[in-house]
């Protein structure tokens, strides 16, 4: 029986997270109030709601790491209704707000991120959907949604551009999750990374650089195609809870 993700190099992955900030800084950076406004690549989504997003998403993780660090809640939990009404509010602010409030939001987390004592880390807390998990899975969580919604703010940040660390990680991630599903795909090959993965006995056997296969995986169009010997199942939403999970 499969066993859940083992943990990694927490201070690894607060170095990726505040390397990835830093790049999404930068896109932001030169934003104007009419670019803020213009779509993302997310349906009924502008870009201000993809950073008023990420802001508000990295208020919810340093509240779990507030659980994991003290074992009780620091305040009311944010539910998911009102979690959509302060993206809302949020992705009508000047872009100047926005970018402020999401660089104040991601340093916040670095900081409580750094004082996490070492045995907090391996606490269990709840994302909002309602699957346990241990407290340094919200880093992940974290870099996952700071790579991923760069490239759907359509500003010129590609697939191709995720860094080597994160695909690795979140093709793992992903594909043992999809394994754990019967997601009907027999062999998975990232060709530039040196890595394969077989998912489950039958479908086709797909092949293509690492960043375009997670592209695809995660509905995320990528420059560069795929090889298969067979039409492509459709995946499903992404993300998905780590599998097997714990409990």
């Amino acid at each position: 029986m499969s066993q859940p993700p083992i943990r990694p190099d927490v201070a690894g992955i607060i170095g990726e997270i505040t390397r990835s900030g830093d790049r999404l800084a930068g896109t932001l950076a030169a934003l104007t109030d009419a670019d803020m406004r213009a779509p993302s690549s997310l349906p009924g989504w502008t870009r201000g709601h993809v950073i008023a997003h990420l802001s508000r998403s990295a208020d919810a993780y340093r509240w779990l790491l507030a659980v994991a660090r003290t074992g009780a809640e620091p305040s009311p939990r944010t539910g998911a209704e009102a979690f959509a009404r302060a993206v809302e509010d949020g992705a009508a602010l000047p872009a100047a707000e926005l970018v402020t409030d999401a660089r104040t939001c991601f340093a916040r987390l670095a900081e409580d991120a750094a004082s996490m004592p070492a045995e907090a880390w391996d606490t269990l807390v709840t994302a909002l959907a309602g699957w346990r998990h241990p407290a340094w899975y919200t880093l992940c969580r974290c870099w996952r949604e700071l790579e991923t919604h760069h490239v759907d703010l359509g500003t010129g940040y590609r697939t191709a551009d995720w860094p080597v660390a994160y695909v690795t990680w979140a093709l793992d991630d992903t594909l043992a999750a999809l394994t754990a599903r019967g997601f009907p795909v027999a062999h998975v090959e990232a060709v530039d990374l040196g890595r394969s993965w077989t998912v489950s006995p039958a479908g086709p056997a797909i092949g293509g650089p690492g960043h375009a296969l997670l592209g695809w995986l995660s509905g995320r169009a990528a420059d560069d195609p795929l090889m298969s010997d067979r039409p492509l199942p459709t995946p499903p939403n992404w993300p998905m809870p780590p599998a097997p999970g714990w409990g």
